[in-house]
């Protein structure tokens, strides 16, 4: 098949049982490779979907001026849509935005807006947000596609990966472990597999230092995962658990499967592979776990893959563990 543009080899990506790395014989975990995408990543899905449901209503026309908050990946995406739509567009980014998305962005001739002043839980997402809705009232036609509360977010999910996962496993499928930020993934992908696995229990992996669910606000080197403020789209009633991961195990994991499986992923996978293996020891045998790899770690190479800042984060992680344990005994003392 020869296709017409670059969107229409969107999706239908493989997945993966990542036998190298999880080496438990009687548990398998099985990774969706999003990162295959033509754009990098997961965020292809979305913003394709949510581009087309606003042109089929009428929101989006030839002369909207589409602008989006986006830490990276989305912004990408939309980048190259409207690139093949004739649309302009404008990404709200922050200083936490990786060097290679920035070049990227610059590379689409996406028009950039950094912001700089930090929201009050420390993160930028609340000032991305007000710089947009003030874009919007200056821009001629801008369209804010809203990420954050469009309900086609989880709807790409669902109708998109979700529904490509089922059409090639083979097996059933106990535990979805997928690292949470907008919330589109986690929800579309959650509602879909459940309505065919009742009884599948959805864990979300959280970064420290979000406050997705409940977490104390903290600093947050990864970009992609966790948030500093609650997304609408997300639904805490619709999550079996959440197991939490640092920046130091998220890039970790990144490492490990580059070493083990050959897998250049980004920053969320790591989470994800991080968090599984956090999960593994709490599970019955024979247990099926889904993950998704969301991009790729191209983009992650000054934060992930630098060995600098990996030596920061670890005896960030170290200390922060040893003052955790020197707490508890203290405790246990009085």
């Amino acid at each position: 098949m020869i296709h017409e543009n670059i969107l229409e080899c969107i999706g239908k990506t493989p997945l993966l049982q990542l036998s190298r790395l999880f080496t438990h014989q009687s548990i398998s975990v099985i990774a969706k490779m999003e990162l295959l995408n033509p754009g990098g990543s997961i965020k292809d899905r979305p913003a394709l979907f949510m581009l087309q449901e606003g042109l089929k209503s009428g929101v989006i026309h030839k002369d909207s001026h589409i602008v989006e908050s986006s830490s990276g990946n989305l912004a990408i995406a939309l980048a190259m849509a409207c690139k093949i739509y004739g649309l302009k567009f404008t990404a709200v980014i922050d200083p936490k935005i990786a060097s290679a998305n920035l070049q990227m962005l610059k590379l689409y001739k996406a028009n950039i807006e950094m912001v700089s002043e930090k929201d009050q839980n420390g993160g930028y997402l609340k000032t991305r947000i007000d710089t947009v809705k003030r874009l919007c009232q200056q821009l001629p036609n801008a369209v804010w596609i809203n990420q954050y509360a469009n309900p086609n977010n989880w709807k790409s999910h669902y109708f998109g990966e979700a529904e490509e996962i089922l059409s090639q496993i083979d097996r059933k499928i106990d535990y979805l472990v997928i690292g949470a930020s907008t919330s589109g993934t986690i929800m579309g992908v959650s509602r879909r597999l459940k309505e065919r696995f009742p009884e599948l229990k959805v864990i979300a992996v959280d970064i420290v230092g979000s406050v997705l669910f409940g977490g104390t606000s903290g600093p947050r080197e990864i970009p992609g995962i966790g948030a500093s403020t609650v997304p609408p789209l997300l639904s805490p009633d619709e999550i079996d658990d959440v197991i939490y991961v640092d920046d130091y195990e998220s890039a970790l994991g990144c490492r490990e499967l580059l070493e083990h499986e050959g897998i250049f992923a980004g920053g969320s996978s790591g989470s994800s592979i991080s968090a599984i293996k956090k999960l593994i020891p709490t599970i019955p045998k024979g247990s099926c776990v889904l993950t998704l790899l969301p991009d790729r770690g191209d983009r992650y190479l000054d934060l992930v893959y630098e060995d600098e800042w990996f030596e920061m984060i670890k005896k960030r992680h170290f200390n922060r563990n040893t003052r955790r344990q020197e707490n508890l005994t203290l405790q246990n003392v009085v």
